[in-house]
């Protein structure tokens, strides 16, 4: 065996790409693939578009609308229990992103007041709820909005 007689597998060539509109001997030739007529056969066709239904007017125009899109802000939500059962006192969103309480520092956080909480911790969160902030201070901690 000699280096210059070496030729590469036949799974390291990969399959070739289809030439289209090169000839009948290509296998597609003539129509190139695209059948005989019709929108599919043509160049700039619109057929392919999402929701096209031929001319006919499409379902998403047809049906009435109903009600509105809510674009309020979504808070990450994190509970007392889960700061109570953590051993850090001073929480901010890069410390609980860390404890892994929430998926996005960079998201507001909102507190709530589900559990209980006997330990003093500092809390730096965008907002928190009435009975969570009121349990946090009676338990000798601050609460910071930001």
């Amino acid at each position: 065996m000699e280096l210059n007689t070496l030729n590469p597998g036949k799974a390291a060539k990969g399959k070739s790409r289809r030439r289209i509109g090169r000839g009948p001997g290509s296998g597609f030739g003539t129509t190139a693939g695209r059948g005989q007529k019709g929108a599919g056969a043509r160049k700039s066709a619109q057929a392919g578009r999402v929701a096209f239904e031929g001319g006919q007017m499409p379902i998403h125009r047809r049906i009435p609308k109903r009600g509105f899109k809510h674009a309020g802000v979504e808070f990450q939500i994190v509970n007392l229990k889960k700061l109570a059962s953590c051993s850090v006192t001073e929480f901010d969103a890069q410390v609980l992103f860390d404890q892994g309480f929430i998926r996005k520092p960079e998201l507001p956080v909102k507190v709530l007041a589900f559990g209980a909480i006997d330990k003093a911790i500092n809390v730096k969160v965008n907002a928190i709820s009435e009975k969570a902030k009121a349990a946090i201070e009676a338990a000798g901690g601050k609460v910071e909005i930001i």
